[in-house]
């Protein structure tokens, strides 16, 4: 794993060096934000920040794809997967988002340390059968990046499949990725299940957290096992004030900050005493 990746590029002249050693079509404005194309669209990144409590700071961002036609009509991130029918056409579209949110991220964030978190396609999880992670650390290699400051999101559906679960988080840890895991249910059989193979963050929605009949016993069995609880899609002050009362680690919504183009750092959690209370 490049646990010791060598230093973060800085140049323009970089990127061009970057571009000729991949496979990928790139494009890079004077403003130094990166797009892709994948057939006739054009894909680019936007990014959410990841809030820590304890810290009271941004420590990372999530990444999405924004993408439009030829024809600059906006296109939803499914209406651009689906054009990947093929799986190897789905690994070469996955593994593009991911290389132009690194670019992204690591081109235009004043901060080196902070935790880039990304989602893999679940398609992806079922058409690579090993080396999960292997292209992408090549990737990062390549632009002084190391692993452990990327965490990748494991998506929801991977939960019914706990094989196929166990078997990408040992091959993603192993290259020295954190893990993201979304909770689903109103048990936590499957995270005890998991033992030493449990994932770094759990992700759980912020309106499923809140209605959760036993939440103090969830987030005890997650930190049990050294693992962080991250409450996303927060919306009103009504949650946030809700979700602070619990044992959160993290949070994301567009509470705090709708997806930008644009490295945004939150400091201050937009939430009076009075409505913690």
């Amino acid at each position: 794993m490049n646990t010791s990746a060598s230093a973060p590029f800085t140049a323009a002249d970089e990127f061009e060096l970057i571009q000729s050693a991949t496979d990928y079509s790139l494009r890079r404005t004077e403003q130094g934000w990166i797009s892709g194309f994948f057939y006739h669209c054009e894909i680019t990144s936007v990014f959410q920040p990841i809030f820590s409590i304890n810290h009271n700071r941004t420590i990372g961002h999530a990444a999405y794809i924004r993408s439009k036609a030829n024809d600059d009509v906006a296109l939803w991130p499914w209406q651009v997967f689906s054009l990947a029918s093929k799986d190897d056409q789905l690994i070469e579209l996955d593994r593009l988002c991911r290389a132009i949110h690194a670019l992204n991220y690591y081109f235009n964030n004043a901060s080196k340390i902070d935790h880039l978190f990304v989602d893999v396609h679940p398609r992806l999880l079922e058409s690579v059968k090993d080396d999960h992670g292997r292209a992408f650390e090549n990737f990062l290699d390549l632009i002084g990046v190391k692993t452990s400051r990327i965490v990748i999101g494991i998506p929801a559906i991977v939960n019914r499949n706990w094989k196929l679960l166990q078997h990408v988080i040992t091959n993603y840890r192993s290259r020295g990725y954190q893990i993201a895991a979304n909770y689903s249910g109103t048990q936590s059989e499957w995270m005890v299940e998991l033992g030493s193979l449990y994932p770094d963050i759990v992700r759980i929605e912020a309106s499923d957290l809140i209605q959760h009949d036993a939440i103090t016993e969830l987030t005890d069995t997650i930190h049990s096992f050294g693992a962080k609880l991250l409450v996303r899609d927060l919306e009103t002050s009504r949650q946030l004030a809700a979700v602070l009362r619990t044992d959160a680690d993290y949070l994301q919504g567009n509470l705090l900050s709708e997806p930008l183009r644009a490295i945004t750092m939150i400091e201050v959690l937009p939430v009076s005493e009075t409505e913690v209370h």
